[in-house]
């Protein structure tokens, strides 16, 4: 620029990055940490700089463009894939499964979340960043629905428990809601509800009943849900419902 100020107006460029699916907005953050990000060939060093636009912004040299419309993903994810771009440990992504289940003009989309290696079920992708963020956060209190089949003894009374939150080792989980699924024996269904979605909840949960979880699945996400989805496929959500569910996240969310 030629008088070397950088804009004060409009929104941060890390918001607006993400926004345009350059990647989530803290990745961004650690991107222009790192130098990757120039506007107008000057090498940003803040993520404090607000834009009205991203012309002019670079990211490793190469230029952005706007943001495109938001689109919403549903990929039944199966067991033993990572959710991660690549893995040191070699192991199997979600990014191989998705070349030949996502539609050829995709582009560039994030996972909303995680589903850990052994976990399986409803992944949601999107190409807008903020709408990522937004639905991870425990503030907007999204709910996940997953399904675990469980070995052990477990009643409901139990269960019901669960709804004004526990604490396992000093990690306080907020409400959750747990139904039994009918059935006999010591392996069975259990339905469980949560809105916060902190690392390995549903597993910790059960395991600290002295319950063993040999399958888990997650069947919904905020209004999207797996169905019968085939596992391996993935679906574009349509894009009436996914700007509903935007505009609810901008109330405040909580579905």
């Amino acid at each position: 620029m030629s008088d070397n100020r950088l804009p004060e107006a409009g929104d941060r460029i890390a918001k607006l990055l993400a926004r345009a699916g350059v990647a989530s907005r803290r990745e961004i953050e650690r991107m222009i940490a790192d130098g990757r990000v120039s506007l107008d060939g000057k090498v940003l060093d803040t993520p404090a700089v607000k834009l009205e636009s991203l012309r002019g912004v670079t990211v490793d040299g190469k230029p952005v463009g706007e943001a495109e419309e938001t689109r919403l993903f549903a990929f039944h994810k199966p067991s033993g894939l990572l959710t991660a771009e690549r893995d040191p440990k070699g192991r199997p992504t979600i990014y191989a499964a998705l070349r030949n289940a996502l539609p050829k003009d995709a582009g560039r989309v994030m996972p909303v979340g995680r589903l850990d290696f052994n976990t399986e079920g409803l992944l949601l992708l999107t190409n807008d960043g903020e709408m990522k963020r937004a639905m991870e956060l425990p503030s907007t209190g999204v709910p996940r629905t997953y399904r675990a089949r469980a070995f052990g003894d477990i009643t409901q009374q139990r269960l019901d428990d669960l709804i004004e939150g526990i604490a396992i080792d000093g990690i306080r989980y907020g409400q959750i809601e747990a139904n039994l699924e009918r059935g006999s024996g010591r392996n069975r269904w259990i339905e469980m509800t949560l809105r916060e979605g902190k690392n390995r909840e549903v597993r910790r949960v059960l395991e600290h009943f002295g319950l063993e979880v040999n399958r888990l699945l997650r069947i919904g996400y905020g209004p999207f849900h797996l169905g019968d989805l085939p596992r391996g496929q993935a679906v574009e959500l349509k894009q009436g419902d996914v700007q509903a569910f935007k505009r609810e996240l901008g109330r405040g969310g909580r579905q």
